[in-house]
């Protein structure tokens, strides 16, 4: 269903904190072309495990949420989010904060402190995942998620908006009611990207083979889900990663999607870590090499090979084009980033 939404209505961008204190392309908050989003999300905050309060990711944060707020200051229209878990933050935490009325409590007071102490417009709440057993979840997380929901908008009114981060993947996405969510929330942001990567190669499901880690057709299947709910496609809001996933091929021989790899890629000299490139690095990777790389019409996405056995598929320009006409033939709420410091600064 929907009341028809478009694409261009919101323009999210994803913060990652830590990108201030990269060796090379690093980003601080003054570096954000405030102009060109919609709204900014700062990733992350953590949930502390003994309090169940909102917490700092790292000491660096307490100067940063400030000089992020007041990006606000060069687009007056901008609303800034603190998005809240994360992968690494794991799904145990939100179970336990999630368990019971004092915990959630506790948690919601301190977020509304936190969001007036540092002039926050909204929360993003990502938890990844409920319910999942290989994420800390417990059964309990698929109602519980919904009640901290309730509860949280019943606290915050319409002052503060309230998002929540979608997986793209059916295995987790069945343990979110996300029918009884939607009320609650101002829109879902899809996680429509990390589909596949070297992960992979550790699930009976899947095979060590090269994918694109976002396609349309997956993409599609995956926003099937969404409809066979009666969610309302103006809050559905798609990701796009401003990244590639990479892979280091098996046979030099066999590049194409499809083909077995033996692990992740080279890491970036910027992000440097295996199995994934910023778009900045893509490009210096095309530029170095004189590659041209091949275009997927159908997923949607680019793939290159280069020093015989690095691989990686991306989205550039012209890819966002398709997926962004994509998002507007469904009318789709807006469109995000993961991440806006991954581009050149």
């Amino acid at each position: 269903s929907s009341s028809g939404g478009s694409a261009s209505q919101r323009t999210i961008g994803y913060y990652e904190s830590w990108a201030n204190t990269r060796v090379c392309d690093a980003w601080a908050p003054s570096d954000i072309d405030a102009t060109k989003w919609t709204h900014l999300n700062y990733a992350f905050a953590l949930i502390d495990s003994s309090t169940y309060q909102i917490a700092q990711m790292n000491d660096f944060d307490t100067k940063l949420y400030p000089e992020f707020t007041d990006l606000k200051s060069s687009n007056p229209a901008l609303k800034v989010f603190i998005s809240v878990g994360g992968w690494a933050a794991g799904g145990a935490i939100f179970s336990e904060m999630a368990s019971t009325a004092t915990n959630r409590a506790a948690f919601i007071a301190s977020l509304q402190r936190f969001m007036k102490t540092y002039a926050f417009d909204g929360v993003d709440i990502d938890w990844e995942y409920p319910v999942a057993s290989d994420r800390g979840g417990s059964t309990a997380d698929f109602a519980n998620y919904v009640t901290f929901l309730r509860e949280l908008r019943s606290a915050l009114g319409t002052k503060y908006g309230i998002t929540v981060t979608l997986p793209s993947s059916y295995w987790y996405m069945q343990h979110f009611d996300i029918a009884s969510m939607q009320q609650y929330v101002d829109w879902f942001d899809l996680m429509s990207y990390d589909i596949h990567g070297t992960w992979d190669g550790d699930s009976p499901y899947t095979q060590a083979v090269v994918q694109a880690h976002t396609n349309l057709t997956e993409i599609g299947d995956a926003l099937d889900l969404l409809w066979r709910n009666n969610i309302d496609s103006s809050k559905v809001v798609l990701g796009l990663g401003f990244y590639g996933r990479s892979f280091t091929l098996s046979d030099s021989s066999c590049t194409a999607p499809g083909c077995p790899f033996s692990g992740g890629g080279e890491p970036g000299s910027c992000t440097g870590t295996s199995g994934i490139l910023s778009d900045a690095e893509i490009r210096g990777v095309i530029s170095k090499y004189d590659l041209t790389p091949t275009l997927d019409t159908t997923a949607g996405v680019k793939y290159m090979t280069w020093d015989s056995d690095q691989w990686v598929s991306y989205d550039d320009s012209e890819t966002f084009a398709l997926k962004l006409d994509y998002a507007n033939s469904l009318c789709l709420g807006g469109t995000m980033v993961w991440a806006l410091d991954l581009d050149e600064p």
